[in-house]
């Protein structure tokens, strides 16, 4: 499975965007990552055919993520961004195979939000 994320940019405190992880290939789920400089990078939310989920520092912030199947792709919408939200953000396909979980990473798109 080969990820490529967009969608991210530099914005002011406030504002919004959208992050789009698009997939080559098919997973149980899709999830998204964040890493601020200097920091651990840590878990945002994911989604599966399922259900969605989000960090609990996430459920509440305006943060929202959904899909389009038909594109294969994932969204991460983030709204009234912070500062403190700026960070590289990374997606990530995680299989299970034989009970095996693998997980697959693309490259990241990084979010600045400034003051």
């Amino acid at each position: 499975v080969q990820l490529q994320a967009s969608g991210g940019g530099l914005v002011q405190r406030g504002e919004s965007l959208r992050l789009s992880c698009t997939a080559s290939g098919s997973s149980d789920a899709i999830d998204w990552y964040r890493q601020a400089p200097g920091e651990r990078r840590e878990w945002v939310a994911s989604i599966s055919s399922t259900s969605s989920n989000l960090a609990d520092y996430a459920k509440g912030r305006p943060f929202t993520i959904f899909r389009d199947t038909a594109k294969n792709t994932v969204y991460l919408q983030m709204n009234n961004l912070e500062p403190e939200d700026t960070a590289a953000y990374y997606c990530s396909a995680v299989q299970w195979q034989d009970g095996v979980r693998y997980e697959y990473w693309g490259p990241g798109t990084l979010v600045t939000v400034s003051s």
